[in-house]
Parts: C-alpha cells; structure tokens; sequence
C-alpha cells in the first residue's frame, strides 16, 4: 500500500486531482527569464553561505541496501517536473506493470533513481506538488504488495531554493504515489545485487564533494572491494564538456570522488550517468566496456544532440586532479534524438513569436522604448539643441538603452557558448545586438516618413503617428524583433553559441524517454534505453478502474521503443 486511498477523479480540474497540471515552461517568456534568473543568482551568490549539504552531517548516514535478491530491475529517469503531458506520459510507461518493448519483456523497476532537476523551472512544495509528485502519483496512485522505492539526486533547477523543498519532498521517508522515499540526504549509496553499486552524488553547480557528503561515502562503501562495479550517478554529464577541451571544474571533481572513494576500495567506476542535458547520449570506452551515459528525457524540453563531440579523452589532459584516473577514450555510439532530427528541431526556432507570445511581446516593449528614444533624439536634434551639450541630451536615452541592448547581447552569447572561442562569442552577441539596434533606427525613420509624407497634415496627423508607434511597434516591430531572435539563435548555434536556447525557447515535449535496468545473476548489467517519440496530449479519466490503476489513460495509446539494443556492461573489464 502507499498513500491512503482518495477518490479517483473524474476529470483534470485542481479540486479532483489535489494539484494544478501544468503546461511545459515557456523558457524565454518574461516572467520565467526574471524569475529563473533571479533564483539562479541568489542561490549562486548564498549557495557557498548556506550550504545545505553541510547541515546534512546531522541526518541519518544509512547505506540502502538492496542486494538481498539474486538479480534486480531498476529504473532510472531524470529532467522530468515539467509539463503535465510529457511527465505523466514518461511516469504512465514506468508505473506499467511490465511493458514488452521490440521483442524485450521489462517489468517495473524495484528501485526507481531520479537523476536530477525534478522540477522546473525552480523548487517550492507547490511545484513539486503541481509538476512532479502530483502526476506521479495519478501514473501510480497505490500498489498491491511491496512498493517499488524511489531515490532522488537534486539538479541546479532543485537547488534554486537552497535545497528546502528538495529535501522535505524526498529526504523524509513519505510517499511518492505509490512508491516509497528511502534517502534522509540529498546524495546516497546503494548496495546493489552481484557486487555492484550505485552511487549518486550532490555535487551542488558543479562546485565540489563537501566533507560530511565524503564521510558519508567512506562509511557507505566499508564493504566494498576489489572487483566490484560502481555506477556513478551525478547531477550533470560533465565528462562531455571535459573530454572535449571545454571546461574541466565538474569532471575534476567526479574523477577526484572516483579516487577518493571507489578506486580506493579496489572497485571500478563501470557507469558514468546523468542527466541535465535533455537528450540521450552513450559514448563506450574504446576497447573496453565502460559507458558514459546522457538521459534527461524525463519530461523537460528537448535538447539538441548534432553538436556533441564524437569522441572523449578522459580524465582531461587539463585536469587538475592530483594523482588522476588513467587516460582513456570514449566514442559517441548513439545520440537520441539523431542528428538530423535534432537540427529539423533547431530550424523550428523560427517559430519563436507563435510558440511563446509572452516573448513577442517582450521584444515588441523593448522596440517601443528603443524606437521613442531614437524619434526623441531626432526630433531634438531637429529643434536645434544645439553644441555638446545638445547632443549628448538629445541622444543620452537612445545611447543608454543601445548600450543596455549590447551589453545584455555580450553576455547571451557568452554565458550560451562554453566550447565556442571568445572571439566568436563577442562577435555574434554583438552582431545580434546591432540587428535590434538597426531595426529601431530603421523603424524610426519610417514613423519620421510617414508623418511627414504620408499622413495629411493637421490633428489626424499626430493621432495616426502616435497609433503607428503605440500599436505598430509592438506588434509588428516586435514581431520582426522577435525574428531577429530566432534568426540569430539558429545562425548562432552552427557555430556552438547558444545552443541549448535554441531548443529551449521551442518547449518540445517530444521524443521523451528513460532507462531501464537489469542486474542479472552472471553478475552483468543490462540497459534498456526507452523512447517514446511522441508523448499524449489528450486524457481520459478512468473513475472506476482499481485503485492500483493509473488515474488517466491516453486516448491514443503510447507507443514506446528502444532506443538501441540493450547494453550489456559486465561487472569486471577485460
């Protein structure tokens, strides 16, 4: 049994379901970019203040031990809290029973691990309410018998509020529709059957392994030895910026842990996994078994995947790890979705104006302040303020929000582009910044000419430009604005800048997915990566089915696949 039994709901109103269902964040709509930021600043600024991670040393230090059994099926998804269609169809597919995929019979997983940012676009009880526990409960409202548990590894959107609503959602042994929170801290150790483990740590924004989350570790793994396997669970896949001459912070500190704990024991790190990077992505060990794997198709937006690098070095010629793991290759085997897929979805940004309204009109109020500070520039140069003095007072308001345009256009493109070379990153921000500075010129210039030239003299003349600038701006000048957009994050991903933005500002809830795991009895580890190319957009409530029965069924059903072949990792190389 899991949480008691409330009446099924008829339909998807907030007063049947005991939560709001959610359309997927609209990412560069205004109210999402000043709030996300916001919280992003904040909790980087007191994040090294208030580290919550250190407060945990007080917590229950238990080791979950789960190795009672001869083999094990497991299920891992991650980026999942974000809209009602995609998350629920994602959590509809992990509570079945057992599903028959491509000739592969796969029942339900004991254990279920959350890889991270399980709800978006930032951390309160509400959300996690309204975009994650709600839904997955209505997926897995009860069980009969032993419930399946559930483990969860916060990502940068659950650390927004320090952590507060994370821990009071998972680290409180409560329920999670019908499966059962087991974790007292944000990271944890999982003893797992025929000698393997997993291991999930929280690393905050790739900052580092505090000290007590260490202790935690050393006292987890006393039993651990040589021979056994380990996989690694951490909040982002920072072995493919690493291995790929980009940034080596993150990665330094994975292999730093790998030492510290895992190689120290004698075991081997067998399976790298994460998620953050919304796409799925294996690279192989070349000449070997190990894997590195990407799987944050949980629910959140797609992310690109024809840019990733085709190849690995790991650990980072650069590292700066002491006494570091040896160097090894890694090869990108398979990318879901595939390149052409992905760059299809990348040319669909050209629809940014018609996907999120809320960003036209953002653009269409910035070309409104743009344009009346360049026609009051030009119109006090034509009255005749005259000197140095004149100028800098006739053109001070166009020049300060110019100046606010390629500042704000700089930073996009740098904060957008880590692999990208810094003169590409300036070039393209401030290309971008000039195009919306061009068009309010050029914009202006057409209100100076119609005024003159085209509307008839005398009061309809004034009325009919203060309508061209009041109403025409923003609409038509803040759509082309909003264009200029979309035309600059297409062109500007080509060459590695703003990438992820160029699929986040689309919020597409398809090609979801999540993995499926098997310890077998020989000691070897089988994964199943799950697709589901199309997620259900329409729901038909289900009142009188079992209580053990989801709440909603599709109206279409879903028709999940394998990514790939399963993938069979042994427990010792070689």
């Amino acid at each position: 049994m899991a949480e008691s039994v409330r009446p099924r709901p008829t339909d998807q109103t907030e007063a049947e379901l005991g939560f709001q269902p959610q359309q997927a964040v609209r990412w560069l709509a205004p109210r999402v970019l000043i709030t996300t930021g916001f919280q992003s600043l904040v909790a980087e600024i007191f994040g090294s203040y208030a580290d919550k991670r250190e407060i945990q040393g007080s917590l229950p230090a238990d080791l979950h031990d789960h190795s009672a059994t001869d083999a094990l099926w497991f299920d891992y998804v991650a980026d999942l809290g974000d809209g009602f269609d995609a998350t629920y169809s994602v959590a509809s597919l992990l509570a079945a029973p057992e599903l028959d995929l491509d000739g592969h019979r796969l029942p339900r997983g004991r254990l279920l691990v959350m890889g991270g940012d399980e709800v978006y676009p930032f951390a309160s009880t509400r959300a996690y309410e309204d975009r994650s526990k709600g839904v997955y409960r209505a997926a897995l409202p009860l069980v009969d018998g032993a419930a399946p548990t559930l483990f969860a590894l916060p990502g940068n959107h659950d650390w927004y509020d320090g952590l507060t609503a994370f821990l009071r959602v998972f680290a409180q042994k409560r329920w999670f529709g019908g499966w059962q929170t087991e974790q007292s801290r944000s990271y944890f150790a999982i003893r797992l059957p025929q000698r393997w483990w997993l291991l999930a740590i929280d690393t905050q924004f790739d900052d580092y392994v505090d000290a007590p989350q260490l202790e935690y570790f050393r006292r987890a793994t006393e039993d651990m030895r040589e021979g056994d396997a380990v996989i690694l669970c951490t909040p982002s896949p920072d072995w493919v910026d690493a291995g790929s001459d980009g940034p080596t912070k993150g990665y330094d500190t994975l292999d730093f842990f790998d030492r510290e704990i895992v190689r120290a024991r004698g075991a081997q790190t067998r399976v790298m996994l994460s998620g953050d990077k919304h796409h799925y992505a294996r690279f192989t060990e070349r000449d070997g078994t190990r894997q590195a794997i990407t799987c944050g198709i949980g629910g959140a937006y797609l992310a690109a995947t024809h840019a990733l690098p085709e190849e690995l070095s790991l650990p980072p010629k650069k590292s700066r790890v002491r006494a570091p793991s040896p160097q090894t290759s890694y090869d990108l085997v398979t990318r879901y979705p595939d390149s052409a897929t992905s760059e299809r979805y990348a040319a669909g940004i050209l629809g940014l104006p018609w996907r999120n309204p809320g960003f036209w009109g953002l653009t269409g109020i910035f070309q409104t302040v743009m344009t009346l500070a360049v026609l009051y520039g030009i119109v006090q140069a034509d009255i005749g303020l005259k000197g140095f003095f004149g100028l800098v007072a006739s053109w001070a308001p166009a020049v300060l929000v110019g100046a606010v345009l390629l500042l704000a256009g700089f930073t996009f493109a740098r904060i957008g582009g880590k692999h990208a070379p810094p003169l590409t990153r300036t070039t393209v921000g401030i290309l971008h910044a000039l195009a919306h500075i061009a068009l309010s010129v050029g914009w202006s210039f057409v209100v100076i000419w119609l005024y003159q030239d085209v509307f008839p003299h005398g009061a309809a003349q004034d009325w009919a430009t203060l309508a061209v600038v009041a109403i025409g701006t923003p609409l038509l000048v803040g759509f082309i604005d909003a264009e200029i957009v979309a035309v600059y994050l297409m062109l500007a991903s080509r060459v590695g800048v703003n990438l992820n933005e160029v699929m986040a500002g689309q919020s597409i809830e398809d090609r979801k997915g999540f993995l499926r795991l098997r310890i077998d009895t020989d000691g070897d580890l089988t994964i199943y990566p799950v697709r589901l190319d199309r997620v259900c957009r329409s729901w038909r409530a289900r009142p009188q089915a079992a209580h053990t029965e989801p709440w909603f069924a599709p109206a279409t059903p879903l028709d999940p696949h394998l990514i790939e072949e399963p993938i069979t990792v042994p427990r010792v190389s070689g």
